[in-house]
């Protein structure tokens, strides 16, 4: 049985939401006049699809920045637990570490995979997205599983951005198209660097002393520096059409990451004291536009505002007698 199918019967479900929400958003983008064959229209709609996702994830993302939070609670706890069985490599010893640590991450109510859910649970999506395009050039006009049908298929199997670059093609199977490799190669740099981004923001500026001073911070340092072979093996095998959904997930990640370490940082990291002095600063320069002006007392002088009584206009005669009298 061919591997590919099998994978794409597992996915079937996964498949026909993807190709529900790529029908609409390529629905709209044609009703407001964009040709419906174009690649970049497509390539639209695939970022429709990341909007949606990552929108639906949400939740999930919130959950995971708690978890984190309580990662960055437990941490010495957890170097206690190392220092404790530091040296002993005997098998009782490793199993008494493994189920002690184990039990304070139950206790914690968190675990270290949590920070790759997001991921994990995009992962179908890249590979539902990825049979899609794979079915669609392959088959020809043949419908998908959902509201793919023929023409569309057609249509998504063979479109190309700006007609020189197949979305259904990848560096390892572009056969010498010099457009498909120029794009990949610069989709890898812009994933990268992305993803690169993100992870040092994360790490420079949203832990806390005692979460760089736990094994998990020097994990978190490798993976740093292993994710551009991720993305290069990445460029390498999958179609451009699943790299935009990659590449624009990054953007939305990094972006994400940013409004969360500037409004909702990890108490005790560098960007909770940034944003704690400008919180004080604002608050400061609030208080001197509403302070009112203190007497030498230390109490507030309201002043009452004068009542200033106009002159009315008087004529000659009444300004002869009242001279008069003066007199």
């Amino acid at each position: 049985m061919d591997l590919f199918a099998f994978f794409g019967s597992l996915l079937w479900p996964i498949k026909w939401v993807i190709e529900a929400i790529l029908v609409a958003f390529h629905e709209v983008l044609t009703f407001f006049g964009m040709d419906a064959d174009a690649g970049l229209t497509w390539v639209l709609s695939i970022v429709g699809l990341v909007l949606v996702v990552r929108a639906a994830l949400i939740p999930v993302f919130v959950r995971q920045i708690k978890s984190q939070r309580r990662m960055m609670e437990v941490a010495p706890q957890l170097k206690k637990i190392q220092d404790k069985y530091k040296g002993k490599k005997d098998q009782f010893s490793r199993e008494a570490m493994s189920r002690e640590t184990m039990a304070m991450y139950k206790d914690a109510g968190t675990n270290p995979f949590s920070s790759c859910l997001p991921l994990l649970l995009q992962m179908p999506i890249f590979f539902g997205l990825f049979s899609v395009l794979r079915n669609a050039q392959l088959e020809g006009n043949a419908p998908g599983v959902g509201l793919l049908n023929a023409e569309l298929s057609e249509s998504f199997g063979t479109s190309s951005l700006f007609n020189i670059a197949p979305l259904h093609l990848a560096i390892s199977t572009a056969d010498g198209n010099t457009a498909v490799i120029v794009t990949a190669v610069i989709m890898v740099i812009l994933m990268t660097g992305s993803q690169f981004i993100t992870q040092l923001q994360i790490m420079s500026k949203n832990q806390s002393a005692e979460m760089k001073a736990s094994p998990m911070y020097r994990q978190q340092r490798i993976m740093l520096y292993l994710l551009p072979l991720v993305f290069a093996f990445s460029g390498f095998t999958f179609p451009l059409g699943v790299m935009f959904y990659w590449l624009v997930s990054n953007f939305w990640t990094m972006g994400q990451q940013f409004l969360v370490i500037r409004n909702m940082p990890t108490p005790g990291s560098e960007a909770a004291l940034a944003r704690e002095a400008r919180l004080a600063k604002r608050n400061q320069r609030k208080g001197i536009i509403e302070e009112a002006p203190e007497s030498d007392s230390g109490t507030a002088v309201i002043e009452e505002p004068k009542n200033v009584q106009r002159d009315q206009p008087v004529s000659k005669n009444r300004a002869k007698k009242k001279q008069g009298k003066k007199k």
